[in-house]
């Protein structure tokens, strides 16, 4: 909600398009995912990395608003056709809450047993992303910092958020925030 089109426009002249000109410049065109990590200070916004994967967990509140099918888009892109394909968004906003293990960043334990996944994703409008999760002993449990992206869809901010959080209190481990 802190971005609105003039910074959004800002960031994508000062940095994205630059980037990808260059790159055509020095006959070394790039296609496919380039995912810029922006701050935003009082000064204005910095560049921090590029990514030419999909950031982790950035997209997962991009994805869920495509309406269009994800695997033609990256077909086409690879064979060069990305202008042949017509990108269709929801109007909905998502948001993304990382549910991490107690100690993240820092130290944390592993193998602590996950429940309520499924509870969570009875509404229709959130997804629950695995990050740092793995089966053991037949039992979900942590295995990393980011263990999940709980995501949701709304009509806008404060309803996605809320939708977010509802989904967030049916999952528990020990040590979870």
């Amino acid at each position: 909600p802190s971005v609105d089109d003039a910074l959004l426009n800002t960031c994508l002249e000062q940095f994205l398009r630059p980037t990808v000109k260059a790159m055509a410049a020095e006959d070394c065109p790039y296609t496919g995912t380039l995912y810029g990590g922006i701050i935003l200070p009082d000064s204005g916004p910095e560049i921090l990395e590029y990514n030419c994967r999909f950031g982790d967990p950035e997209t997962q509140e991009i994805l869920p608003r495509l309406k269009s099918d994800l695997a033609q888009i990256l077909m086409a892109t690879a064979q060069g056709r990305l202008a042949e394909v017509q990108v269709e968004w929801s109007d909905e906003v998502c948001v993304c809450v990382v549910v991490a293990s107690g100690g993240y960043p820092g130290k944390y334990e592993k193998g602590k047993v996950i429940t309520g996944i499924d509870a969570a994703q009875q509404d229709p409008k959130v997804t629950v992303f695995h990050a740092g999760t793995a089966i053991k002993d037949g039992q979900l449990v942590t295995n990393g910092g980011r263990v999940l992206g709980v995501t949701a869809l709304g009509s806008d901010y404060r309803d996605a958020l809320d939708r977010c959080y509802e989904a967030v209190k049916k999952i528990h481990f020990d040590g979870m925030y």
